[in-house]
């Protein structure tokens, strides 16, 4: 039996439910890994065409490999929407739906690889091997049907 099913069936046996009542019945979290570049599409940086092409100094990169310098998206750009979401050229048709879309500009981490970043996001530590958003979520708020998953990864 996977982790998932032990899950499942352990969270059956012992008759978990939420120790509050919760405004969401469910969540679906898509995560997709390599989406585009931000800039790109729905994340402009105006201050970016005034350092194009330098590099910051005083800063620590950590990156694998030598990289160049600043670049700026070669987009143009249009408010859409109540919200005046800024939508690049590129997506004239996700322009349409402007006031319907969550866009995140807050993620952040000081480590610039890819694969520890993501286990920060997701996990909530750069550590392999602890509990998921997916398994904490499932764990505070129980399941509604013990034949399904609470949840996939």
């Amino acid at each position: 039996m996977g982790t998932l099913g032990l899950f499942n069936s352990l969270q059956a046996a012992t008759g978990m439910v939420p120790h509050f009542a919760p405004r969401a019945k469910r969540v679906i979290h898509l995560f997709m890994n390599g989406g585009p570049f931000g800039p790109d599409f729905l994340d402009p940086k105006p201050a970016l065409k005034t350092y194009e092409g330098q590099r910051p100094e005083g800063t620590d990169l950590r990156t694998e490999r030598p990289t160049g310098g600043l670049l700026n998206a070669p987009y143009k750009y249009t408010q859409h929407g109540q919200s005046g979401l800024p939508v690049s050229e590129l997506l004239p048709h996700t322009a349409k739906f402007a006031d319907d879309l969550c866009i995140l500009r807050s993620v952040h981490t000081d480590n610039p690889n890819h694969g520890p970043a993501l286990l920060l996001m997701n996990n909530g530590t750069m550590t392999p091997k602890v509990p998921s958003m997916g398994a904490w979520m499932s764990y505070g708020l129980g399941t509604e049907n013990a034949n399904l998953p609470a949840y996939i990864v």
